[in-house]
């Protein structure tokens, strides 16, 4: 197996000379900080997603090959070991835009459950919405099926739940016959209704808007499982849209969005109903199920579903405690907690979950009671025990495939071995008889896994920083290599002088923890040059963010700001996931000081190691939890980052959704939350911070940046914002690149941005920059 390592800059220190060739202009480097970003970016390398499914019941695999936007949809049929053409991906494109007058970047249009009959070639697959086939070259809508199963509709098609005034209603769809099922619903207490999201509430421009019934049918058709929100005395958000497009008056909306500072939540309490018996007897009986209110901490159904006759539901305590799941008896409503997974401070729900196994007679349990996210079987006569089916300082991060004949379990990890990065996923094979795993992805690469339904075989797409992605399919057997796919290209993007990242390891500022990084530099670099620095957080201890594979690393932004001038980095400091219970405990109630320090350390290493980083200009930049930690780190170390760009930042993280905060922090005393905020700390600032944030933030209220802004004020600081109209959480647009790029440029650089003229989309192909 060839794997090219890609280089393209000069690793050994260089001092700096006095008279270093002169940088390109200003106008060249925004061009080519468009050229190496989004589609642009994309269109340099070739075959590096694939966008791999298996269909035709894991007989096969569909999947794209070729230059981005002109890509060949193809099928493998694993009975013939033949890879046909389906359709090119531009001809689809230009199909589905003709049928529905929507238009896009052919290698934009994404394929929902798409699916692949060899017999026939008829490829069907939902997009915009709705179902398609294709057949012969000719694109028809598909023949809408009747909802079933978890939709209104039960399996056998006999009955349709509807909601009216808050109440539930079935129809017998044979004779039309209604049967009230609930009547004492109201606003505030609907039954089967979940919380109206901000942006359902913008696209309806109403605070009630249409939502999809909130029912679960047994497999029978006889009853349905379903739940009744409270939002009594919940605090509600007001946003205003200043400028609604076709509108000449702002519009105001008042909504509920569980907050971790809130002192009350909205609370979901499970039901069942018997809909059969109803319908027959014109009369409804509520059966309640034996479990607790449940605090909802983000606006989604509580968890529920059917289970061999009975109701399966997870309960999860508020600040994370503890979760349970109950098993219910839907006649009586009599619950028993058949699995608890309880931690002190808390139970990290991003490193740790609960997933039903009926094959294997309990429920598998990623716990970390011994420091590792490890697997464990929990079986009902024992709760709060588990049978090991792993072990080690290592994390399990996902179950692939259960496998209930075989006794054996397909599941991914990382950490374990030696000869790689920690942060490396692979797939292994474990048995209930507590032999050891065995690896069935030995390249000591990224692994990005897609099982098959079946668990016959894996999609694994196998890369690293340096090593681009091979995408092949294994037997899951023995992990051996039965069809290679693709092999990304990225000679076209080295072609144009862009400078590959680098992976980077360090300490952590204590001296012994090690850490890893990515450095990012400008095309065409050279190391006689002194560059300024600019770190692209984000520490939320949910997720780590330095990019293990190819495509991450090259495909998001840190190598476009970087040809601002600059070096970017990318680091994962001590509070941040997959690394260990204790890796990740100094973030716990101490959002607000937890990985600076670290960062500052590895910046000053990768300084020492190449001197043309210039540590007296250090800038920091990121969004949304990375918003608020540019804030804070401009804001907490304000003699050694200069310049922060901010957006979104959730800066008081009682404004923010509550699981978000609560994961890390649990359910805290005010004073916790006051010295987490960065308000508390706005009288530090010395340098430049600007923020940014959209009006209409469907995810981190723009309240935050406000009250930031007003802390600031009151502290007699300067700070510059900017306000974007009718835009949600995702901020990118060309007028935030420009603003984002021009601060950097300004403050760090001390250079003057080009002049204002027309804001191009930075996702389209630039001009090529001559140097």
């Amino acid at each position: 197996m060839h794997l090219a390592l890609l280089t393209g800059v000069a690793l050994a220190p260089i001092a700096a000379r006095a008279n270093p060739a002169p940088l390109p202009t200003i106008e060249q480097r925004y061009q080519l900080a468009d050229r190496y970003l989004g589609d642009a970016m994309r269109k340099l390398i070739v075959d590096q997603n694939l966008d791999a499914h298996f269909i035709n019941n894991g007989n096969g695999v569909l999947f794209r090959r070729g230059p981005t936007d002109a890509r060949d949809i193809l099928f493998l049929d694993f009975a013939t070991r033949e890879a046909r053409t389906v359709v090119n991906e531009a001809v689809l494109a230009q199909l589905v835009s003709n049928a529905t007058g929507k238009s896009g970047p052919p290698s934009g249009l994404y394929l929902d459950a798409p699916d692949y009959d060899p017999a026939t070639g008829v490829l069907s697959f939902g997009a915009l919405g709705k179902r398609w086939t294709l057949k012969d070259g000719a694109l028809t809508e598909a023949a809408k099926d009747s909802p079933k199963g978890d939709d209104a509709v039960s399996p056998d098609g006999r009955f349709r739940i509807v909601a009216e005034d808050h109440n539930l209603i079935a129809v017998d769809l044979k004779t039309q016959r209604r049967v009230a099922l609930t009547t004492d619903g109201t606003r505030d207490k609907p039954y089967g209704r979940g919380i109206a999201e901000l942006g359902e509430i913008l696209k309806q421009g109403t605070e009630d808007p249409v939502l999809p019934v909130s029912v679960r049918w047994s497999p029978d058709s006889k009853r349905i499982l379903t739940w009744r929100l409270d939002t009594t005395d919940v605090q509600r958000l007001t946003m205003t849209q200043e400028t609604p497009p076709g509108a000449f008056y702002p519009r105001s909306f008042s909504y509920v969005y569980p907050l971790a500072g809130a002192a009350k939540l909205p609370q979901a309490n499970r039901l069942v109903i018997d809909v059969e018996d109803a319908v027959k007897h014109r009369k409804a009986k509520i059966v309640p199920l034996q479990v607790p209110s449940e605090s909802l901490l983000y606006p989604a159904d509580p968890d529920l579903s059917w289970s061999a006759g009975k109701v399966r539901s997870q309960w999860v305590e508020r600040g994370y405690g503890q979760i349970v799941v109950y098993m219910s008896d839907p006649v009586t409503g009599a619950s028993t907690v058949t699995a608890r997974e309880a931690m002190k401070p808390l139970v990290t729900v991003t490193s740790s979950f609960l997933q039903p196994a009926p094959e294997l007679g309990g429920e598998l349990d990623v716990s970390e009671r011994t420091g590792w996210a490890q697997l464990y079987l929990v079986r009902p006569d024992d709760p709060n025990g588990g049978i090991p089916l792993t072990k080690g300082n290592w994390e399990v991060t996902s179950v692939n495939y259960v496998d209930g004949a075989k006794r054996s379990i397909l599941l991914t990890g990382v950490g374990r071995e030696a000869d790689r990065n920690p942060y490396y996923h692979a797939l292994y094979r474990v048995t209930l008889d507590g032999s050891q795993p065995v690896l069935l992805t030995p390249e000591p690469l990224e692994h990005e896994l897609r099982v098959s339904d079946d668990g016959r075989f894996v999609i694994d797409a196998m890369s690293s920083p340096t090593v681009p992605t091979r995408t092949v399919v294994r037997d899951t057997s023995d992990g051996h290599i039965l069809y290679e796919l693709g092999h990304a290209d990225a000679s076209a993007l080295i072609a144009t002088g862009f400078t590959m990242p680098e992976p980077f390891r360090g300490l952590a500022a204590d001296g012994k923890t090690p850490l890893y990084g990515m450095i990012y530099r400008p095309a065409h670099f050279d190391p006689t040059r002194r560059y300024p620095i600019i770190d692209n957080v984000y520490t939320g201890p949910t997720m780590h963010v330095v990019p293990s594979a190819f495509g991450d690393a090259l495909l998001n932004g840190p190598g476009s700001v970087a040809q601002l001038g600059a070096i970017v980095v990318v680091i994962d400091a001590t509070g941040t996931s997959q690394r260990g219970q204790a890796f990740r405990l100094p973030a716990y109630q101490n959002l607000g000081e937890v990985g600076l320090d670290d960062h500052i350390a590895m910046i000053r290493q990768m300084a020492a190691r190449y001197p043309y980083i210039d540590t007296t200009r250090v800038g920091v930049y990121g969004g949304s939890a990375g918003g608020y930690d540019a804030a804070r780190f401009i804001l907490r170390r304000p003699d050694f980052f200069k310049v922060a760009v901010s957006s979104s930042g959730n800066h008081d993280l009682r404004l923010d959704k509550a699981w978000w905060p609560e994961v890390t922090m649990g359910n805290p005393d005010p004073a916790v939350w006051d010295r987490n905020s960065n308000m508390s700390v706005a009288g530090n600032l010395k340098g430049k911070l600007l923020l940014i944030h959209g009006d209409i933030d469907d995810n981190v209220p723009i309240t935050e940046s406000f009250r930031l802004g007003n802390a600031l004020i009151q502290a007699h600081r300067s700070f510059d914002m900017v306000v974007l109209p009718n835009t949600t959480h995702r901020v990118s647009q060309p007028f935030f690149y420009r603003k984002f790029r021009d601060y950097f440029v300004r403050n760090l650089l001390d250079e003057a941005p080009p002049a204002d003229a027309a804001f191009e989309d930075p996702s389209k192909p630039a001009p090529s920059a001559k140097q």
